[in-house]
């Protein structure tokens, strides 16, 4: 008897299973563009409605365990790969735990994460970054796929309010001047033709949330990749951080950050905009003061004369920290997605309708 009920089960789990990937083969191409914890916040939500994700990384990092490695070892920062690749896994929670496992102790082991020592032996192994992301990728049984917006070695420099020049990801924030703009050096960095493709075929390009100048820019600072975007008939949509970032972007209105990537990419590559406007919760909001972050305000005018579709709702996780809700911010996303494909006429919608809900 015992044995017929695991076996029911165990067919109930495969016919589960297919359903679940049938269902997520059928929804939308998307695009996330930037870095950083911000960017596999949103990968956890979206990767319950698709399975054709593609995360396009920024490789500038040079600062705590990536950047270590990126010195030690001469590989591409790790960092920001691995936070992706454990957000879109789908294998048990333990192996996620695995590749976010940070030693606290142990000479040279000390700050490492031990994804970041996997993705490095795994390139050392290979004798290829692209392709260690790969097999990472097949280790976690991801949901779609993680690729660096370019394999080229490259350092973010910035040009600060006063004309003078910083070079280093990990030292722009730590400045506390205001940012003319960034750029890449060298100034012409190729992506993966992987990269380029996915974006061509995209339903959807969402850049963000993420650090806006060392997160989001370096990755529409490889030409190719800001040609694409900009030559893509997907739906362009900014998501906007919830607080400024000390160091960063202190002061900056809603309409301040549009008009940053504007600067530097050029009018018009944006076509919708997402603002949180849900109240922060006092505690959290002095504690976020206390270092020097507070809520971006929409200065919805100006935001205006961007051109943009300005979108406001609360996205605010219930946890202590002024982050976005993952869950909450997908489903938008996919309702305002499914929205254009319907106008636009891209393909079959999920499930056949709007507010299908999340798998898993």
């Amino acid at each position: 008897m015992a044995l017929r009920i695991a076996k029911t089960r165990h067919l109930g789990d495969l016919l589960s299973s297919a359903y679940e990937k049938r269902v997520l083969n059928k929804g939308p191409k998307i695009v996330v563009i930037g870095g950083g914890t911000g960017l596999a916040t949103l990968l956890r939500g979206l990767k319950k409605y698709t399975s054709h994700l593609t995360a396009v990384v920024a490789v500038t990092d040079d600062g705590g365990s990536s950047g270590r490695l990126r010195n030690e070892f001469g590989i591409l920062p790790p960092g920001d790969i691995r936070n992706c690749l454990t957000a879109l896994a789908d294998r048990e929670p333990l192996m996620e735990q695995l590749f976010q496992y940070r030693f606290g102790k142990g000479s040279g082991l000390a700050g490492h994460n031990f994804g970041n020592l996997f993705i490095t032996a795994m390139t050392d192994i290979t004798g290829d970054f692209e392709l260690a992301i790969k097999q990472s990728s097949r280790v976690l049984a991801i949901r779609g796929q993680v690729l660096p917006s370019t394999l080229d070695k490259v350092v973010l420099a910035a040009e600060l309010e006063d004309d003078s020049i910083i070079g280093g990801e990990s030292l722009i924030g730590k400045a506390n001047r205001r940012i003319k703009r960034v750029y890449l050096v060298p100034a012409n960095p190729s992506p993966p033709q992987e990269v380029v493709e996915a974006i061509g075929s995209a339903d959807a390009i969402i850049m963000g949330p993420g650090s806006l100048f060392t997160s989001v820019l370096p990755n529409l600072l490889v030409p190719d990749v800001l040609k694409a975007v900009r030559n893509s008939n997907a739906l362009r949509i900014y998501v906007m951080n919830i607080m400024t970032q000390a160091g960063e972007t202190r002061h900056f209105t809603a309409s301040d950050h549009v008009k940053t990537i504007h600067n530097h990419c050029g009018p018009g590559l944006i076509d919708t905009v997402i603002v949180n406007t849900e109240e922060i919760a006092g505690a959290i909001r002095e504690r976020y003061l206390g270092e020097g972050s507070v809520p971006v305000f929409l200065d919805r005018e100006a935001l205006a004369k961007e051109e943009v579709k300005i979108i406001t709702g609360n996205y605010l996780s219930k946890s202590n920290f002024a982050r976005h809700d993952s869950e909450v911010l997908a489903e938008m996303l996919m309702n305002l997605i499914d929205v254009d494909r319907i106008k636009n006429k891209r393909g079959p919608l999920r499930c056949g309708l709007l507010r299908c809900g999340p798998l898993r």
